[in-house]
């Protein structure tokens, strides 16, 4: 696997919110979901509860798709990162490492009795209007995917 150039990196990087899309019997749904990134594993640990309905269909299904943008009226100023991959829950023995990760960015979350998550982004576009009204930039964590 190859990494993302840095320019998505410090995007997500300074984000932190993301919008979770979900699919589950031909309806779809989304959540917006506080993350934290691992520049390591290129994915994206959040927390959900078992009961909620995005978890639901990741169980059922774990491709998702998201976004992760920025809010701005500056059409010059525009950008934003669509996102797919795979979603699991933690597995045991990457848990203690995933919750750190979460509660360095988040400290308040360490009441919270709730299941971490792991989205490893597979493809990325970035909008980037700052170089060019509507320029895309791409990524893929297999190099010869188009």
């Amino acid at each position: 696997m190859h990494l993302p150039e840095k320019r998505f990196v410090r995007f997500i990087k300074k984000h932190h919110v993301f919008t979770l899309c979900t699919v589950n019997n031909k309806a779809a749904w989304c959540a917006s979901c506080f993350y934290a990134y691992n520049g390591r594993s290129v994915s994206l640990v959040f927390t959900t509860d078992l009961h909620t309905r995005h978890a639901q269909e990741m169980i059922s299904n774990n491709l998702v798709a998201g976004n992760i943008h920025l809010e701005t009226r500056i059409i010059g100023r525009i950008r934003g990162i669509q996102f797919t991959g795979h979603v699991r829950m933690a597995a045991d023995d990457e848990l203690s490492q995933v919750r750190k990760l979460y509660l360095i960015r988040f400290p308040y979350a360490f009441i919270a009795k709730t299941a971490f998550w792991v989205l490893d982004i597979d493809s990325m576009k970035m909008t980037d209007n700052r170089l060019g009204f509507g320029k895309k930039l791409f990524w893929y964590r297999h190099e010869n995917q188009d």
